[in-house]
C-alpha cells in the first residue's frame, strides 16, 4: 500500500490538474445538492414561517413532527423514495429511478424538515419581539409572514447553508435511489465510498479534500452572514 504522503500528493495532483472525472463528479454533486436545497427552501421557509408566526390547533404536534423529521435516517428515506419510483411503485411510470432527479427528491425530503424546523424557531422568536407592533399596526397574516421573512433574511440564509451542508455530505439515500452510475449519478460522497472499497484512495482522498474545502467555505459564509446580521441590528 502506498504511504499516506504519497496518496495525498497524488490526490492534490488530481485536484490541481482539473481531472475531467473529478470535475464531472463535483459538478453533478453541486447541481443535485443546490437544486435540492432550493426546493427544500421553497417548501420549508414558508412552512416554518407559518408555524412560527401563528397559533392554531395541533400546532405543538406539528412542531414535534418537524423536529422529529429532522433526524430522518437517510437510508430509510432512500428506501421509501426507491419504493415510490421503482417500476412497481406509484410513480414508476415516470422512470426517475437511478437518475439525478431521484437523488434530488431524496435530498429534498431530508433537507426540508431541517429548513422548516430551523425557520420556525427563527420566526417564532422574531414574531414574539414584534407582536405588539404588528397588533398596533393591524398587519394582516400574509404581510406579517413577509415582514418576518424579510427581517430574518440573514438568519434564514444560515438556515439554507445548514441545509446545504447536510445535503452535500449525504450518501445513504442518494446511493439507494441513484445507483452510483458512472457519468450519470456518481457524486462525491458515493464515489468516495466506492473508490475506497476498490483501493483507489487517491481519487477518494481528492474528493474528500474537496468536501472538506466546501465545509470550510460554508462555515466561513455562516460566520460572515452572522457578522453582517449583527452589524445590521445595530444600524
Amino acid at each position: 500500500m502506498d504511504s499516506f504522503s504519497g496518496i495525498l500528493v497524488e490526490a492534490i495532483g488530481l485536484i490541481l490538474s482539473w481531472d475531467p472525472d473529478v470535475i464531472e463528479i463535483i459538478v453533478l454533486s453541486l447541481r443535485v445538492t443546490l437544486t435540492a436545497v432550493a426546493a427544500a427552501c421553497l417548501i420549508g421557509l414558508p412552512l416554518g414561517a407559518i408555524v412560527g408566526a401563528f397559533q392554531f390547533p395541533m400546532r405543538t404536534g406539528v412542531i414535534i413532527a418537524m423536529n422529529t423529521l429532522m433526524g430522518l435516517p437517510p437510508v430509510v428515506v432512500g428506501l421509501l423514495v426507491y419504493l415510490m419510483l421503482s417500476a412497481s411503485g406509484p410513480m414508476g411510470v415516470l422512470g426517475l429511478l437511478y437518475t439525478p432527479t431521484a437523488m434530488i427528491v431524496a435530498q429534498t425530503i431530508l433537507v426540508t424538515p431541517i429548513v422548516a424546523a430551523l425557520t420556525r424557531q427563527v420566526i417564532e422568536d422574531l414574531n414574539s419581539e414584534y407582536a405588539e407592533q404588528f397588533a398596533s399596526l393591524g398587519v394582516g397574516p400574509f404581510d406579517r409572514v413577509l415582514a418576518l421573512l424579510w427581517d430574518a433574511r440573514y438568519s434564514l440564509l444560515t438556515v439554507a447553508l445548514a441545509g446545504f451542508g447536510r445535503a452535500v455530505a449525504e450518501v445513504g439515500a442518494v446511493i439507494i435511489v441513484g445507483g452510483n452510475i458512472n457519468h450519470v449519478t456518481r457524486v462525491m460522497t458515493t464515489t468516495i465510498a466506492l473508490e475506497t472499497s476498490k483501493g483507489n484512495l487517491q481519487l477518494a482522498l481528492a474528493l474528500g479534500l474537496i468536501l472538506l474545502t466546501i465545509a470550510v467555505i460554508v462555515n466561513g459564509l455562516l460566520m460572515a452572514i452572522r457578522g453582517t446580521a449583527t452589524r445590521a441590528a445595530y444600524v
